[in-house]
């Protein structure tokens, strides 16, 4: 019973002499049990007297971490256990407006009688229904832009948009243009149709026209993904006339567009490229963000000319949305219940940047004053992977800048924080956690 204290002493001797630092991944327990010639019951028995110890931290499905050590001598070790604070997850990203579920509700109700909800568990067409159009249409409408109904359809979300578009415009092999920094589900959705991704640089005020213009004289483009409103990771917003710019490149080039806006609402209504390149350009939208995930619809305006081939897209790819989506997204648009709850959610996203501010004051963040999340930019020594794992040990989750990055070469040092899902003080709780481990500066002592 003795052994495995022994061999712990041992473990905790490597992190007390820094040989295993802060936020390093010990190996799974039958590979430790493998390499050092024992039991995987004993190797566990040696994990869990580190974790009694303080000195590591399990997390399911991430794997056991190293603990930060306290202020003090670097490399010195926790010899005492203490507590772990509450999982909190920054990399999950989705809104609820205080009193959700109670603002919702009411809507339903009427959806529950036997004779509309069987109307409504019916199938639902790729163009959805009168109502669903208007109703959409509705949601999308900007000073400068209502969308034609008739070029409205409807799928499960607002990535089976995504892809049913890239499905519709590009064929295996095909190039698509992104930022250096991309909706990592993009990336997926990419790898599963074939396609290839091609970076393009930009600037505060958004995409550069002339990478556009570079990466299509290379090799022509099929596509341009674009997300001009609340980039994810980013939070940047394309400037207006760098909008213009784009849109006379992309009818020049003659070159598609997907416009993502899923995080549009979050701003005062502005136009979207759509407005200035109808016939290029494909905008897609949702209920995720503005309602909730699990009852949720993506919407797709798409150029008269290409409503037949996306649809068939849609269909194909099994991406048709649900009739009762449908049908509860009419009645909460008609009801007003979206338009309380799109302010309920900007006036939450605005408090919790105040929250990011006040506590990741002094560090590089960049990110919108209304946006959810935010991209920061880490202190040296800190890589994107240490500074991952360092927050794991904490029980917080953040998403590393690589994720984001299309071109393998590219790894940012840094991380996005999702601000929306986790409660207020556990948010504030874990970026004080975060700031606390990122001024030690405790990552990789052998730099970038």
């Amino acid at each position: 019973m003795s052994d495995y204290r022994r061999i712990a002493d041992r473990i905790a001797d490597d992190i007390a002499t820094g040989r295993l630092r802060p936020g390093q991944r010990l190996p799974p327990q039958r590979a430790f049990a493998r390499r050092r010639g024992i039991a995987p019951s004993t190797a566990g028995r040696v994990y869990g007297e580190l974790v009694r110890r303080g000195l590591v931290v399990g997390e399911v499905g991430r794997g056991t971490f190293v603990r930060a050590a306290p202020d003090g001598p670097a490399g010195q070790a926790l010899t005492e256990p203490g507590p772990v604070p509450a999982p909190v997850n920054l990399e999950l990203n989705y809104p609820v407006a205080p009193g959700q579920p109670e603002l919702l509700a009411p809507v339903l109700a009427p959806l529950l009688r036997p004779d509309v909800l069987a109307e409504a568990l019916l199938p639902a067409a790729v163009t959805g229904t009168g109502a669903a159009r208007e109703a959409a249409a509705t949601l999308l409408t900007t000073p400068g832009w209502r969308p034609a109904p008739e070029r409205l359809l409807f799928t499960g979300n607002a990535r089976q948009a995504i892809a049913a578009v890239l499905a519709s415009l590009v064929r295996p092999g095909g190039r698509v243009g992104v930022e250096q920094l991309t909706y990592p589900l993009v990336k997926e959705i990419a790898a599963r149709l074939g396609i290839i991704l091609v970076p393009l640089a930009g600037d505060a005020a958004g995409l550069l026209p002339e990478a556009v213009a570079a990466a299509h004289r290379s090799a022509p483009l099929s596509a341009l993904y674009v997300q001009p409103t609340l980039h994810n990771p980013t939070s940047r917003t394309t400037s207006g006339p760098r909008l213009l710019q784009l849109a006379q490149l992309v009818h020049d080039l003659n070159l598609p567009v997907v416009e993502d806006r899923i995080w549009s609402f979050l701003r005062e209504p502005g136009d979207p490229l759509a407005v200035h390149a109808p016939a290029l350009t494909h905008v897609v939208d949702g209920l995720s963000k503005r309602v909730a995930p699990g009852l949720t619809a993506g919407f797709l305006v798409v150029p008269p000319h290409r409503v037949a081939a996306v649809g068939d897209a849609v269909r194909s790819g099994g991406w048709s949305a649900g009739r009762f989506a449908l049908e509860a997204a009419v009645r909460w648009t008609g009801e007003g219940t979206v338009a309380r709850l799109v302010a309920a959610k900007r006036a939450d996203a605005v408090l919790r940047q105040r929250i990011l501010a006040e506590e990741l004051a002094g560090f590089t963040v960049r990110s919108d004053p209304g946006a959810y999340f935010a991209w920061w930019e880490l202190p040296a020594p800190w890589r994107a992977d240490t500074f991952t794992a360092a927050a794991a040990a904490h029980g917080i989750a953040v998403t590393p800048g690589p994720a984001f990055a299309v071109a393998p070469g590219h790894t940012p040092d840094a991380v996005r924080l999702g601000l929306a899902s986790a409660p207020e003080p556990d948010l504030r709780r874990a970026l004080r956690t975060l700031a606390h481990v990122a001024a030690r500066r405790s990552g990789d002592r052998t730099g970038p």
